[in-house]
Order: C-alpha cells, then sequence, then structure tokens
C-alpha cells in the first residue's frame, strides 16, 4: 500500500508538468523572455532598424538622465544611420552642451546598446 509520504502518491498534473519542465532545462512549458525574441522577430518583419532606433532613443534618455540632467527630457535622438545618431536640441544651450560632450556621450551610446555609434550629430529643433 502507498503511503503519502513515500513519494509514491500521485502528484497531478501540474506537478508533472514542473517535472517535464525541469528535465528538459526550460521554465514551464518552455517559457522565454520576450526581450530576447524581439530581435529575431523583428528581423523576421523587416522591423530590425525600428527596433535598433528604439533601444538607442531609450538609451539616451537614460545616458542624459546620467550624465547631463539640465539636458534630460531637452534632446532627444530623431535618427540613427549607418553609425551616426542625430540629436534634436530643444535649445541651443543644451545643443552646445551636447557637442562639448559629444566624444563622453559616443561613448556611453555605443556601450549601451549593440548600434556601433560613431558619431553623435547636435542639430537644434525648429519650430
Amino acid at each position: 500500500m502507498s503511503g503519502a509520504g513515500d513519494g509514491s502518491g500521485r502528484r497531478g498534473r501540474a506537478g508533472a508538468d514542473r517535472d517535464r519542465a525541469d528535465r528538459e532545462g526550460s521554465g514551464p512549458r518552455g517559457l522565454e523572455r520576450i526581450g530576447d525574441l524581439l530581435p529575431d522577430a523583428a528581423r523576421h518583419l523587416g522591423l530590425e532598424d525600428e527596433l535598433e532606433l528604439a533601444a538607442a532613443m531609450a538609451a539616451w534618455q537614460r545616458i542624459v538622465a546620467e550624465r547631463i540632467p539640465a539636458a534630460a527630457g531637452a534632446c532627444r535622438i530623431v535618427a540613427l544611420s549607418q553609425g551616426v545618431a542625430t540629436v534634436e536640441a530643444d535649445e541651443p544651450i543644451v545643443a552646445q552642451e551636447l557637442r562639448l560632450r559629444t566624444l563622453e556621450l559616443v561613448a556611453a551610446l555605443r556601450s549601451a546598446t549593440r548600434t556601433p555609434v560613431r558619431q553623435v550629430r547636435v542639430a537644434l529643433r525648429h519650430v
């Protein structure tokens, strides 16, 4: 006769699924992080450039907030092409500060993204 404590009792389907997932080396039902799936999905849909631009834009906002807090929210990447990030600044003083710190910003952007950024081009926003 099997007892509850001898390991031979029924564990139910959920327990069996967890055991199988553990043996297969993946999470429940082979779950993957969405961030790991996006690059392949973007490539499949022909959206690699847009995904790359979005990643650079997010990285830029973090970098500016950390390194030049006064410019946070007053500048943004508007284009990314062939290693050149085009940044739009709202005010002349922000554009000047970005230009003065271009080498630092390029290095930070290059290390924060997969994109081989080699230049940041700053333009003043025209309203």
